[in-house]
């Protein structure tokens, strides 16, 4: 894999039955107000059933001092278990959702591959790349915190 290439993967658990993790992670509009570093979402395109097709702009804040700003296009809604996004901008690539039902919880699971493709990351990326997968896993964390706070939910 090239050194620009990032494969990162996140596991949640939400003590939420699966259609409300469902609601909440299937809906990026509202993700800025339960995910601490969505800054803001702009709907491009609403897309077809399912939200198929649909194209956002993300506004992403890091933990480190830089933004992100993301196209995402829908490419593959199958309620309440999979969701499948294409990127481009500063990154490109594919991200996954995954939900599965167990027992009085969801467990979640999002895969992210993606090239960075801004001029100073690229040539950083060799030397930063455990920096920036710290990064990712910080947002994430963050998001899962935000999404147990938006559910109502402990951990």
């Amino acid at each position: 894999m090239k050194s620009t290439c990032f494969e990162l993967v996140s596991h949640w658990q939400i003590r939420s039955p699966v259609q409300r993790v469902w609601d909440a992670i299937a809906d990026p509009d509202a993700w800025p107000r339960w995910w601490p570093y969505v800054r803001r979402v702009s709907t491009l395109a609403a897309g077809g059933p399912g939200g198929v097709g649909s194209r956002r702009r993300i506004e992403w804040a890091t933990r480190l001092p830089y933004r992100i700003v993301i196209e995402v296009e829908n490419l593959e809604s199958v309620a309440p278990q999979r969701l499948r996004a294409r990127a481009c901008g500063q990154l490109e690539g594919e991200g996954l959702w995954l939900l599965r039902a167990r027992d009085e919880h969801t467990d979640v699971t999002y895969v992210w591959r993606v090239e960075v493709t801004s001029r100073w990351m690229r040539w950083l990326a060799p030397l930063l790349a455990p920096v920036f997968r710290w990064n990712h896993n910080g947002v994430m964390r963050a998001g899962e915190a935000g999404l147990r706070r938006y559910l109502g939910v402990g951990s």
